[in-house]
């Protein structure tokens, strides 16, 4: 009785003869090179010249790893550590926030943005990532990085602000005695005044 071959069977034996149907064009030498594979080959012989004449230098020590820590000693060993955001309008006007810990923009989750899912694709099927709920149980697009909120120092209220379209704001650890910041007003119930007594 003759055999017939299932479709799931074929499918695999159909790549492998256009693999080689390809494998064979590109070992013919009267085939010419592509465009692509031409420019490919002059870019990559091009960095690997470039390298050989001028390697990448090595660091003795690294200035950016030092502020890396430094950001986590000064934000990461106090609980409650208060932050001083000074936030200045469009007409050069600036006024303050005093926050229990750091700001936090909208583009930060406390879960994965994404997770792993199996899609029924009909015959097959396979693993994709698609996108996660938030703890609210809502979809959020992760690209409103440009509100951002906190809690008041004193009251514990919850504020939240925007920057850009001329408004920007300064973040620092403790409160500045800059002369542009002399006549800021605060914007949320905690004041400079609260802190110092």
């Amino acid at each position: 009785m003759r055999r017939l071959i299932s479709r799931k069977a074929a499918i695999p034996a159909l790549i492998v003869a256009a693999a080689l149907a390809l494998t064979a064009g590109a070992c013919d030498p009267g085939s010419k090179p592509s465009a692509r594979a031409k420019e490919t080959a002059s870019t990559t012989s091009n960095y690997a010249r470039l390298v050989a004449k001028q390697p990448a230098h090595t660091l003795d020590y690294s200035p950016t790893r030092a502020t890396k820590n430094f950001w986590i000693d000064t934000w990461g060993k106090q609980p409650n550590k208060l932050s001083y955001v000074y936030i200045q309008n469009a007409n050069g006007q600036y006024g303050y926030y005093i926050l229990k810990g750091l700001p936090v923009t909208y583009c930060v989750s406390l879960v994965p943005p994404e997770q792993k899912a199996r899609l029924d694709l009909g015959q097959y099927d396979g693993d994709t990532y698609v996108q996660a709920p938030s703890m609210d149980g809502t979809y959020s697009s992760n690209s409103n990085c440009t509100s951002y909120y906190g809690e008041d120092a004193e009251s514990g209220s919850y504020v939240e602000w925007s920057v850009g379209a001329n408004q920007s704001y300064f973040l620092y650890s403790e409160p500045m005695s800059l002369p542009q910041f002399k006549g800021a007003v605060p914007l949320g119930k905690t004041t400079l005044a609260d802190i110092q007594h």
